[in-house]
């Protein structure tokens, strides 16, 4: 049987926010080892999923992270211009994470 959670309701945390001026970091952290690993292999979770998700190209990912210790995933992307500069709709880079609240995870496997 396939079973699929929103990422939502699987992660403690998922935010997003400013790595210096010209980058976005996005965090999502686990509570407990077991759910991190089903997220992992889900394969939901990519560098090339998270760039279709936020409908970047991929050369602007500069890091992606699955950082075991935390059970959080953890990547970072270049913005379109630096934060504050005009034209900057997200100056904190704190609103961009809201595309993986509703991320389906296949959790069957």
């Amino acid at each position: 049987m396939n079973t699929r959670k929103k990422l939502a309701d699987l992660a403690k945390t998922i935010r997003s926010k400013n790595a210096g001026t010209d980058k976005i970091t996005f965090d999502i952290i686990f509570r407990e080892k077991a759910t991190y690993e089903t997220v992992k292999r889900s394969g939901a979770l990519t560098p090339e999923t998270v760039c279709e998700i936020l409908n970047v190209d991929r050369a602007r990912l500069t890091d992606f992270v699955e950082y075991d210790p935390a059970f959080a995933i953890k990547f970072t992307i270049l913005r379109l211009r630096p934060s504050g500069s005009a034209g900057d709709g997200d100056i904190f880079g704190a609103q961009q994470y809201a595309p993986f609240l509703d991320l389906m995870i296949d959790i069957s496997n």
